[in-house]
C-alpha cells in the first residue's frame, strides 16, 4: 500500500500531511492487496484549495476532484466522494453475488449394469445462468418442463436452491442454507 501527496504552490505544514494521511488512509482499508495505491495532489490557486485523489488497486479505480476555499474541508470533501464511491463498488459487488451470474452446470450420470464393474460417466453437460424466482413459480416451471429437478435462485433466501419431484408425485425442496 502506497501513499504518495503532491504539493503545488504552496509549502504544506507538517500537520497538514499528517491530517491528509490520515484521513486517505482510512480508504486503503478497502482495498486489501500490497498494490493498492493512493495518488493525492493538493493544490492552491489564488483563494481555491483543490483536492485531487485517485485510488487504484486490483479491482478498483476510483478517483475524486474537490476545490473549497479551505484546504481541510476540500480534503475532507474528496474522502467522503470516495468513501461513497467505494461503499458503491462493495455493494455492486455484493448484489452481483447475490443474484448468482456464474452459471450451473448439470451433469446426466449413466450407470451400467452391476455387473460390468466399469465407473459411472458423465453422458451429458448442461450449462444455464439461475433464474431468481419462488419456491412456487420453481414448482410450476418444472412440472411444465417434465425435468426430474430444477436448479434456481431462490429469491426470498437468494440462495440457490433444488427443487425435485418426488416417486409419491409431490415436490421435494433442497435449500443448502444455514438458517
Amino acid at each position: 500500500m502506497n501513499i504518495s501527496l503532491t504539493f503545488k504552490n504552496f509549502e504544506p505544514s507538517p500537520h497538514l500531511r499528517k491530517y491528509a494521511n490520515k484521513r486517505f488512509g482510512k480508504l486503503l482499508k478497502f482495498d486489501k492487496t500490497a498494490n493498492a495505491e493512493l495518488n493525492i495532489t493538493l493544490e492552491v490557486e489564488k483563494f481555491r484549495h483543490i483536492v485531487d485523489a485517485t485510488l487504484t488497486g486490483d479491482n478498483m479505480n476510483i478517483s475524486a476532484t474537490e476545490k473549497s476555499e479551505d484546504m481541510y474541508q476540500s480534503i475532507d470533501l474528496a474522502v467522503d466522494k470516495m468513501n461513497a464511491q467505494v461503499r458503491k463498488l462493495r455493494e455492486k459487488s455484493k448484489d452481483r453475488y447475490r443474484r448468482g451470474e456464474g452459471l450451473v452446470r448439470m451433469d446426466v450420470v449413466s450407470f451400467a449394469d452391476a455387473a460390468h464393474s466399469e465407473p459411472p460417466t458423465i453422458v451429458e453437460t448442461d450449462s444455464y445462468p439461475p433464474k431468481p424466482m419462488a419456491v412456487e413459480e420453481a414448482a410450476m416451471q418444472l412440472d411444465s418442463l417434465q425435468f426430474e429437478f430444477l436448479v434456481f435462485l431462490n429469491a426470498e433466501t437468494e440462495r440457490p436452491n433444488v427443487i425435485y419431484r418426488r416417486k409419491d408425485g409431490n415436490y421435494g425442496l433442497i435449500d443448502p442454507g444455514t438458517d
